[in-house]
C-alpha cells in the first residue's frame, strides 16, 4: 500500500474514535466493551504515524524545522485522546479525574480569575523572587571564587539547604514577610539562591590554566579576565541552574500560598477548589502553571542557544 493511503487510513482509525467519542453516550466502554478495540487501533496507528514523522525527518532534513514540532503535539493529542476516552467510556467520576474536554472549558470560561491568580503568583512573587534569587547566587559566587572562607562555608550550607523542603521553609517566610506576594518571593529566593551559587561557582573555576596563562600574556586587567575567559565558560553552568530555577520557583509559589495568602493566587485556587471539589478549576489552574513553566524554560533554551553556539553541545547539533 502506498504511504499517501496508509497515512490516511490511520489518520481515519483517529477520526473514528473522535466521532465515537462525540456521539457515544458516557460509559459506552462499559456497556460495550468491543469498542475497546478502536482505542487500541488507535494506539497502534499513533505509533505508525510517529514513527512516519521521524523518518521524514530523518529524510528531509531541510524540513525538520516543520516537521519535528508535528511529533510531540501528536504525542500530546494521542494523550489527550485516550485521557477523554477512558474518562468518557468508563463514566469516571470527575472528582477523581476530570475529562480534558471539561479541563478546557472550564478555563476559557473563567479566564479572569486565572488571569488574576497568575499575576499574583507568577508576575508578582516567581519574577521577583527569581530574580533576585539568582542574581545574588551569581554575585556571591564571583565573590567565593576569590575567598576560600566563602567557598568553604557556603558549599556545605547549599547541601544543608537543599535538603530542607519547602513545606518547613514557608510557615516561616509568611511570618516574617506576611501573607501577600513578598512572602512567596523570599521563599523563592531561598530556593534559587543556592543552585545558581553552586553552578556558577563550578563554572567560573572551571576556566582552564591555559586560558589563565594567555589572558596573563595579554597582560588583561581582571575585568577583562572574567568577561572574556571566565564568564563564557561559565555560561553553560550558569543557564543550568537559570533552566533549574525556572521550575522551581513556579512550584515554591504555588506551595507556598497553601500556608498564607490574600484571596487570589495560584496555590490558593488550588486548596480552595480541592475543598470545594471542583477539580475542573483545580486541574486547569495546574494547566496554566504548566504553560507558564513551559514558557519560562523554553525561552531561556532560546535565549541559551545563541550566546553558546560555540559550546561543543550545539555545534554538534547542527
Amino acid at each position: 500500500m502506498p504511504k499517501s493511503l496508509s497515512s490516511l487510513l490511520l489518520l481515519a482509525i483517529l477520526a473514528c474514535q473522535l466521532v465515537l467519542l462525540a456521539t457515544a453516550d458516557s460509559g459506552f466502554y462499559s456497556q460495550n466493551p468491543a469498542w475497546l478495540i478502536l482505542l487500541m487501533a488507535c494506539a497502534v496507528a499513533a505509533s505508525a504515524l510517529l514513527s512516519r514523522l521521524t523518518q521524514l525527518c530523518e529524510s528531509y532534513p531541510s524540513k525538520q524545522a516543520y516537521i519535528k514540532p508535528l511529533i510531540p503535539g501528536l504525542f500530546a493529542f494521542m494523550l489527550l485522546l485516550f485521557w477523554q476516552s477512558i474518562v468518557v467510556g468508563y463514566a469516571v467520576s470527575a472528582v477523581l479525574l476530570p475529562a480534558p474536554s471539561a479541563i478546557f472549558s472550564t478555563l476559557i470560561n473563567n479566564l479572569p480569575t486565572l488571569w488574576t491568580d497568575f499575576k499574583q503568583t507568577y508576575l508578582k512573587a516567581v519574577l521577583s523572587g527569581y530574580f533576585i534569587g539568582c542574581l545574588s547566587g551569581f554575585i556571591v559566587a564571583q565573590w567565593a571564587v576569590k575567598s576560600a572562607f566563602l567557598r568553604k562555608g557556603l558549599v556545605p550550607l547549599g547541601n544543608f539547604m537543599s535538603a530542607i523542603p519547602i513545606v518547613g521553609i514557608a510557615p516561616i517566610m509568611v511570618m516574617w514577610f506576611g501573607f501577600d506576594w513578598q512572602s512567596k518571593a523570599a521563599v523563592i529566593v531561598v530556593m534559587t539562591f543556592f543552585p545558581m551559587f553552586i553552578n556558577s561557582l563550578t563554572g567560573l573555576q572551571s576556566c582552564d590554566a591555559i586560558h589563565k596563562d594567555l589572558m596573563h600574556t595579554y597582560a588583561a586587567s581582571k575585568t577583562q579576565t572574567f568577561v572574556k575567559s571566565q564568564l563564557p565558560q561559565a555560561l553553560p553552568f550558569i543557564f543550568n541552574a537559570l533552566k533549574l530555577n525556572s521550575t522551581l520557583a513556579l512550584i515554591g509559589a504555588i506551595v507556598a500560598e497553601f500556608f498564607g495568602t490574600p484571596i487570589v493566587g495560584m496555590g490558593f485556587r488550588i486548596s480552595t477548589e480541592v475543598g470545594r471539589m471542583n477539580m475542573d478549576m483545580v486541574w486547569a489552574t495546574i494547566v496554566v502553571a504548566a504553560i507558564a513553566g513551559s514558557l519560562s524554560y523554553g525561552a531561556l533554551a532560546l535565549l541559551e542557544k545563541p550566546l553558546l553556539f560555540w559550546h561543543p553541545s550545539f555545534r554538534g547539533n547542527k
